[in-house]
């Protein structure tokens, strides 16, 4: 276990007011414009839109997105997130081939899928994560695939199924410390996260998660995330601020400065973690062609 450095105290009280490290443009550009009509026309979901991701126009301008299968409609309600809760639409079967077309018709070098929460299915929705892969595999055989996944509420045969399907990299977001699991994700465990991570490790993926702070966690909580991903062998760790969606949503608890998540990225790289991307924008899928 390795303890990290005495943080700064760089915190600052929650106001409307974003600080100017926060601050984005709004999106646009002829290839955003381009990409979010072909994501129409198929009747996909990314989860840049659906999660309002602040680095929606760098990434989408530069020709990559992450999709999100399953419809846009989450059988969870987790309080951070602007994904919509309800009764999910059926399945649909046909998803597959047109998200494997999209990849196709944007030449991506690196494809990252996540979804919804699926938990009114016995399998968790992922027989049609596994067809997904396939799908893309047969239509873009050099394109690397990264799949962010739900935890199938520690259902690891369910799990399993995707990892049979060859993904490049197996994603899997904490979130959260477990002391703020209760509120953050309520229908969440900390312990299935971890055991998410820990046997696709073994099954030799390559792993990765994101933890988001300002939601009330202390610097030591972080720590002793950090430790326990590293004890089960993560390989990529994200940290980013978390931005409350709407008034609906969590309150941000405080905004942490750029100082403080340089110091998380140096003592995680001490940690043995192979990438750690932290900064106030970074998001699970930011610079994910990387990760690989």
């Amino acid at each position: 276990m390795i303890e990290l450095s005495v943080l700064p105290e760089t915190t600052s009280a929650p106001s409307n007011r974003r600080p100017d490290w926060l601050k984005v443009k709004a999106p646009g550009g002829e290839d955003f414009a381009r990409i979010k009509t072909m994501m129409r026309s198929k009747a996909l979901h990314t989860v840049c839109e659906e999660a309002r991701c602040p680095n929606i126009s760098e990434c989408w301008n530069a020709g990559t997105a992450t999709f999100m299968i399953h419809g846009d409609t989450c059988t969870r309600s987790c309080g951070f997130c602007a994904v919509k809760t309800g009764r999910p639409l059926p399945v649909d079967f046909d998803e597959p081939r047109r998200v494997a077309e999209a990849v196709q018709s944007m030449s991506l070098k690196h494809a990252v899928i996540t979804s919804v929460n699926r938990d009114e299915l016995k399998d968790g929705g992922s027989t049609i994560w596994a067809e997904t892969i396939q799908a893309v595999r047969q239509l873009s055989p050099d394109t690397t695939i990264e799949v962010l996944v739900p935890d199938f509420k520690g259902n690891l045969s369910n799990l399993a199924r995707i990892i049979d399907a060859k993904p490049d990299i197996l994603n899997h977001n904490t979130e959260t410390v477990p002391r703020l699991y209760k509120r953050v994700r309520p229908q969440g465990r900390y312990q299935w996260s971890l055991d998410v991570l820990a046997e696709s490790k073994q099954r030799g993926m390559r792993t990765k998660t994101g933890v988001m702070l300002g939601l009330g966690e202390t610097p030591d909580e972080v720590t002793a995330v950090m430790n326990d991903l590293r004890a089960v062998g993560v390989d990529v760790l994200t940290l980013g601020q978390y931005l409350q969606p709407t008034k609906n949503h969590l309150p941000v608890d405080r905004f942490v400065h750029p100082d403080e998540f340089k110091r998380y990225e140096v003592d995680g790289l001490a940690m043995g973690f192979h990438v750690v991307e932290s900064g106030p924008l970074v998001r699970s899928s930011y610079h994910a062609e990387r990760h690989v």
